[in-house]
């Protein structure tokens, strides 16, 4: 009868010991986490630090290209991630990178053209963003060109660096003198055709004043002067060249005809006359296709040019198609899982409220951010009407028909627009027909 007490108690005992430390102040680990504090009021668990992790960014162009700001405040505001920033002037960039992918070598988040990194993407080299994007971002809050770098597959390669637009500048001075209507936005090329030829001005054979800067450029030269005639340069698929299309033909030759009877500048005297920008901004020709960026030149180099722009003309279906140029980011395939999620998140706080509004406020390229257009629409600087930017893009903007051989196909087709708008050596449907001809084999070879 006693082994039975003593064991009983033994128990008792035990029970009592358990009872003390899960009570009071002692710690225990089956606690509930709201469970109350010495003081009375609940107190939260602490959260875990951050994981540290590493992260090497490539600044293609350095700081000029990619706001410093944007970079200092990253770092400050994600002092897990320890950041090492590679740079170099845009041509030796591009030269390393292709040394250090073959290498395995490369940052783990950079930079550059659009098309370059929709390559990248076709040789594994970019890392697939459309999961990131599905898990982090609200996409109805960015413009359409947030999948710049995406594919007919569903893969998005890179996300945009910045927007390059472009719109209709006119110079005020010169429409006022020449007693010829401003622009609007509902002007067809058509109109801008009819306003160069009222434009231009003749001094026996010579010509004192062009009416519109017919460029030979991809950007604002041959490309939107075939879509606006209904052509196209590939098909829907990027797989098929659409460059013997009637239609194609027609918008190429409103160019060359533009050229070859006056009423468009030509190449030479472009270059006579100091480059594009000093030829629009003296008035030597008032009306120009300009890309966004050049807005900061122009407010440096003529300050006094009075000057704004509108949409980019309508094309003959009554759309609007405006060039938009991106170059994006892309986030290193190569890299390890955790220098992928830190360069995720340098790219998130890039598409952020902060780092958007850093960008708009630049004035180098347009955000992809919605929120941050209000910078630029309550923007004082010239031109003053950026809607014709900022609603022109978002009405009608396309890539460069950007594929994973844009650069070489591009190259083929210029050096026969050459030809044909430059030289003047062939006509414009002998251009055509070969650039038709090389640029399917490139797209067959790429297939």
């Amino acid at each position: 009868m006693k082994r039975r007490t003593g064991l009983w108690m033994m128990m008792l005992a035990l029970v009592l010991v358990f009872t003390a430390c899960s009570s009071g102040g002692g710690s225990s680990t089956t606690a509930p986490s709201s469970a109350p504090s010495p003081g009375g009021e609940s107190s939260a668990p602490s959260e875990e630090p951050p994981k540290q992790l590493s992260l090497k960014i490539g600044l293609p162009g350095s700081y000029e290209v990619t706001k410093k700001e944007i970079i200092d405040k990253f770092i400050e505001t994600h002092p897990h991630i320890t950041v090492e920033i590679e740079e170099a002037p845009w041509g030796d960039f591009v030269s390393k990178i292709a040394t250090q992918i073959a290498g395995n070598t490369m940052p783990d988040v950079w930079f550059q053209e659009n098309a370059t990194i929709l390559g990248y993407g076709k040789r594994g080299v970019a890392e697939d963003l459309k999961p990131y994007i599905e898990r982090d971002l609200d996409a109805s809050e960015y413009i359409d060109a947030l999948f710049a770098a995406g594919t007919l597959e569903g893969n998005v390669w890179g996300i945009p660096h910045g927007i390059n637009s472009v719109a209709l500048a006119y110079n005020k001075s010169a429409f006022e003198a020449a007693g010829v209507d401003l622009p609007t936005d509902d002007w067809t090329y058509a109109d801008l055709i009819e306003a160069a030829k009222q434009l231009t001005v003749k001094e026996g054979k010579d010509t004192k004043q062009f009416g519109f800067i017919g460029s030979s450029s991809i950007t604002t030269g041959w490309f939107p002067w075939i879509k606006q005639a209904g052509g196209m340069v590939l098909d829907d698929t990027k797989t098929k060249s659409m460059l013997d299309d009637p239609k194609t033909l027609e918008g190429l030759n409103q160019l060359r005809q533009g050229i070859e009877e006056g009423y468009f500048t030509n190449g030479d005297y472009i270059k006579a006359n100091g480059g594009e920008l000093e030829v629009f901004a003296t008035g030597k020709s008032p009306l120009y296709m300009m890309q966004y960026s050049q807005q900061v030149a122009m407010n440096t180099n003529f300050p006094d040019t009075d000057w704004d722009v509108v949409k980019v003309p309508k094309a003959v279906d009554g759309k609007r198609y405006v060039p938009m140029v991106t170059n994006s980011w892309l986030v290193s395939s190569r890299a390890s899982d955790d220098s992928k999620e830190a360069a995720w998140q340098f790219l998130k706080f890039y598409l952020g409220d902060e780092a958007q509004t850093i960008l708009a406020e630049s004035g180098a390229s347009l955000p992809v951010k919605q929120s941050a257009y209000s910078v630029i629409d309550n923007s004082t600087t010239k031109p003053l009407n950026k809607k014709g930017f900022t609603e022109g893009v978002s009405e009608g903007g396309t890539t460069l028909d950007e594929n994973a051989s844009w650069a070489e196909w591009r190259l083929l087709v210029q050096q026969e627009v050459n030809e044909a708008i430059v030289h003047r050596n062939k006509s414009v449907e002998d251009a055509l027909a070969s650039a038709h001809k090389s640029v399917q084999q490139v797209l067959d070879e790429n297939q």
